[in-house]
């Protein structure tokens, strides 16, 4: 297991980082390690992002020294989706078979957690978002056909895109985490345009589907003093609540994202109009 610490920044600050200490500070890369377990805690809400790509291994979800607690999921709860080969998951004896963008969500009290590839030849990718909690919610395995999926965007915009709502209030309960996955149709490449902002959560961005030899620019900063990041296939950003999350690629391509905070009304946004970001 890998663990990293990261402080939360003001804009104040990200607005001075030149591109080395924007990518220091938000970008998350070399998620995916064979049989490894790579963590990074942001301190915006306490956000956990990780991979864990288990091999020849079956990998056990410890709690990192940096948690002080006996097990991870003590005071946490988790969400998942497989970006990988088919894979288990099995949390205190009851297994779970995930396949290629299916989700699973594990609430607080959970105390053992191990993860399993079906075919080394194939490894599965659980890509993780955890945040802290104070109540138990019943597990839950959500496959697309239990999503909730909306349909936005058009062509003539270059923006036409499939949401699918997976760990969210409309399907399960959960305390704070909120997890969701938008695919791009063909031909399109904006994300999230128009930009938002909401004040009482922070979000994560995960790109993967990403073709080879293409690149996906992440627009951040507050809407009159906006910053970019290019990210790579299976790359994550750190996104402020103060920040907006948006991205622009050189095709189309499939993004997880993951929310915190104190709110679970999807809708909470605060609308940037395109012609007023600079």
């Amino acid at each position: 297991m890998n663990f990293e610490s990261r402080w939360a920044t003001a804009p104040s600050e990200a607005k001075k980082m030149d591109t080395q200490a924007l990518r220091k500070h938000f970008h998350i890369g070399g998620l995916f390690q064979p049989d490894q377990i790579n963590i990074v805690l942001s301190h915006y809400d306490r956000f956990i992002t990780a991979g864990i790509m288990p091999v020849k291994q079956t990998l056990k979800l410890e709690a990192p020294e940096n948690l002080k607690a006996p097990y991870f999921l003590e005071r946490r709860e988790l969400g998942l989706i497989n970006v990988g080969g088919k894979g288990t998951v099995t949390a205190d004896g009851t297994t779970y078979e995930i396949g290629y963008k299916e989700a699973l969500y594990l609430g607080k009290g959970i105390q053992d957690v191990a993860f399993a590839s079906a075919s080394a030849d194939a490894p599965a990718k659980f890509y993780m978002n955890s945040t802290p909690a104070h109540h138990s919610y019943p597990s839950a395995h959500i496959t697309r056909e239990k999503a909730d999926i909306v349909e936005l965007g058009a062509p003539e915009t270059a923006n036409h895109r499939v949401i699918n709502k997976m760990i969210v209030n409309s399907v399960i309960p959960t305390c704070q985490l909120q997890i969701g996955m938008t695919e791009l149709k063909s031909g399109s490449v904006w994300n999230t345009m128009p930009a938002h902002t909401h004040d009482r959560r922070m979000e994560v961005y995960f790109y993967f589907e990403v073709p080879e030899n293409q690149a996906v620019c992440h627009f951040m900063g507050e809407p009159q003093e906006t910053r970019h990041i290019w990210m790579q296939n299976e790359e994550a950003v750190i996104s402020p609540n103060w920040s907006i999350h948006s991205g622009a690629g050189t095709s189309n391509y499939t993004f997880i994202w993951g929310m915190a905070g104190e709110n679970l009304d999807y809708g909470d946004m605060d609308h940037c109009k395109i012609t007023e970001l600079r």
